[in-house]
């Protein structure tokens, strides 16, 4: 093998920055409290997902050279404008992803929980 590594779980993921698996798992716990989704695991991301997926959190040191230990993508039917986001981006029509830095597990708050659930509700 190589040393290659399967990325099968966030643990995976995450192996080695302890910080963002806890950062996920806030992440997680919040998505709970909406709904049920599908959560899949790749080698850049761990996407939650009904019928498309809608929120992502992904580690931009991976990538970036950032300190940042996590980022939670989310993604929603218009334009949030809202300083707590790092950057806006209008991949697709109808589609806006909205990335947000995370640091500690209290930023997943009620602001953040009502942008995950209304963007939950958009991935029917």
């Amino acid at each position: 093998m190589g040393g290659h590594v399967e990325v099968r779980t966030p643990e995976d993921l995450f192996e080695g920055h302890p910080e963002g698996l806890v950062l996920y798992r806030a992440v997680r716990d919040a998505v709970a409290r909406i709904g049920d989704v599908d959560v899949r695991v790749t080698r850049s991301q761990i996407a939650f997902r009904r019928r498309r997926g809608f929120a992502f959190v992904w580690r931009p040191g991976q990538y970036l050279g950032s300190e940042v230990p996590a980022v939670l993508s989310i993604a929603l039917p218009h334009e949030v404008s809202s300083h707590r986001f790092k950057a806006v981006a209008h991949p697709s029509p109808g589609v806006w992803m909205h990335h947000l830095e995370l640091r500690t597990a209290t930023q997943v708050d009620d602001e953040v929980r009502g942008w995950l659930a209304e963007a939950y509700e958009d991935a029917t």
